[in-house]
């Protein structure tokens, strides 16, 4: 047995208990894992048409992770442009809800396919998987021109975001494709017929919530408070906002004090305030279904989410509900960063094995995952954003998926993102705890400051403790 398969085969499960629930798949960590040094695959004779030297007289086998995505896109979508490209490719179309028991036993018999969507509870283990150099370096694919723009490259058409977390000690390894948006949403048939506009300012947004609680007609705002992510990853966007992206990169790094960083601070007494005179009535005791179920019914106006929410609730809203996002509104003039700044994180591995038997053919089919016309099709049949830009245009979107498609354009570079959820079980668990109380008033905001210090301190001095840096 060698060792990859023996590593894989003893993953700890803890592994599975720190992936996102509310996400399609976990985000890797930049700047992590052993760097087993390896050159990317070699390149064949390239031209125009077969810019990255694959071969055409080998088959590409793909495996899909049959999950909420399922698996028809990539055999409608990607396999399709991929195959009208190059008639003469074999294309070997796979599926499973199991990937790491299906195909552990290929990497450690040294006969991997070329593409693998490597997703779901039973994923491997990217980080054993780049130490023991089983992975190919997807550099060649970024600098490699785009499907549709021989003058541009494929890094210069799609989110850098997902070219840094897909990356270990600098090398990209995994491409993130789906991208997760978040932000206020809010029903525009409802906006619209009271007269509400989404708000730019902070005082514009305290003032709607005064509005919409005079109303009578809904509570202002609420959030899932049997899980108190959704309203800690509000404050830490806010906090990104008024600070910059180094407040959650010093976060996630656990520098001292980065808790206790004003932007922080600011941050969560904004939303302390919030919950102290704005929220649903009894939004501690609900779930994320209940809030969400509750802002179909129109008894709540506003509520923090991921873009998943429209999808998710696609048989309970009502047709004419019209979904839309608004980013957190500029909460000074001083901000670090620009209105329509947003938290937005790509997720969704795929990965090329450099052992296989033709892992440039499995590059040359995430460059057409990457065209527009690929993206774009891939959001309207999932309805889920991609890291490729402008990939929405022309398409027909559901209207949720079109407010933040618009606004992840509208951001640019000014996205944020943050990944101790996924690296430091612990300190997620002890934030969301803490910001919960800080909602319900139970904690000060100097207290819940010392609280998330404190478990962040106790995680980096704990030596037992694999710590990721970004």
């Amino acid at each position: 047995m060698t060792q990859l398969s023996r590593r894989e085969l003893l993953r700890s499960a803890v592994l599975a208990g720190i992936a996102l629930p509310a996400l399609s798949a976990c985000a890797t960590p930049a700047g992590t894992g052993g760097g087993a040094s390896q050159s990317a695959p070699a390149a064949g004779a390239t031209s125009a048409a077969n810019p990255l030297g694959f071969a055409e007289d080998k088959p590409l086998e793909i495996w899909i992770f049959d999950g909420g995505f399922g698996d028809a896109y990539a055999k409608d979508i990607h396999e399709a442009l991929i195959k009208a490209k190059h008639p003469k490719l074999e294309i070997k179309h796979n599926a499973t809800k199991e990937v790491a028991k299906t195909l552990q036993p290929r990497f450690a018999g040294g006969n991997p396919p070329e593409f693998i969507n490597n997703s779901g509870a039973n994923a491997m283990d990217f980080g054993a998987l780049v130490q023991d150099g089983q992975l190919a370096d997807l550099t060649p694919l970024f600098d490699a021109p785009s499907w549709e723009d021989p003058a541009v490259k494929v890094r210069d058409t799609i989110d850098p975001v997902a070219i840094e977390l897909g990356s270990y000690d600098g090398t990209p390894y995994v491409l993130n494709y789906a991208n997760t948006v978040w932000g206020i949403w809010y029903s525009k048939k409802l906006f619209d017929a009271e007269g509400w506009q989404p708000p730019k300012t902070w005082d514009e947004f305290l003032k709607l919530c005064e509005t919409i609680k005079k109303s009578g007609k809904a509570a202002p705002f609420t959030y899932a408070g049997k899980h108190p992510y959704y309203i800690y990853e509000t404050i830490l966007t806010l906090a990104a906002k008024i600070g910059g992206k180094d407040v959650l990169k010093n976060i996630d790094n656990l520098e001292d004090g980065a808790w206790k960083a004003e932007p922080v601070k600011k941050a969560a007494a904004a939303f302390a305030e919030l919950g102290a005179k704005y929220l649903l009535q009894g939004t501690a005791g609900l779930d994320h279904i209940q809030t969400q179920t509750a802002h179909n019914k129109g008894q709540v106006a506003m509520l923090p989410c991921g873009s998943w929410l429209e999808n998710e609730q696609k048989d309970t809203t009502p047709a004419d509900f019209g979904y839309a996002m608004f980013p957190l509104p500029d909460f000074t003039s001083s901000d670090a960063l620009p209105y329509g700044a947003l938290h937005a994180q790509p997720g969704e591995e795929y990965v090329v094995p450099s052992k296989s038997g033709n892992p440039r053919a499995g590059m040359e089919y995430m460059r057409a995952m990457l065209s527009k016309e690929g993206a774009g099709k891939f959001m309207e049949l999932v309805s889920t954003l991609t890291i490729v830009k402008g990939a929405g245009e022309g398409r027909t979107l559901k209207p949720g998926l079109k407010s933040s498609s618009d606004a992840l354009t509208a951001a640019g570079d000014n996205t944020v993102w943050f990944l101790f959820r996924k690296w430091y079980a612990e300190l997620h668990d002890e934030v969301a705890a803490a910001s919960g109380q800080l909602m319900n008033g139970k904690l000060t905001v100097d207290q819940w400051a010392d609280r998330a210090q404190k478990k962040a301190d106790s995680i980096k001095n704990d030596s037992s403790v694999k710590k990721f840096s970004r």
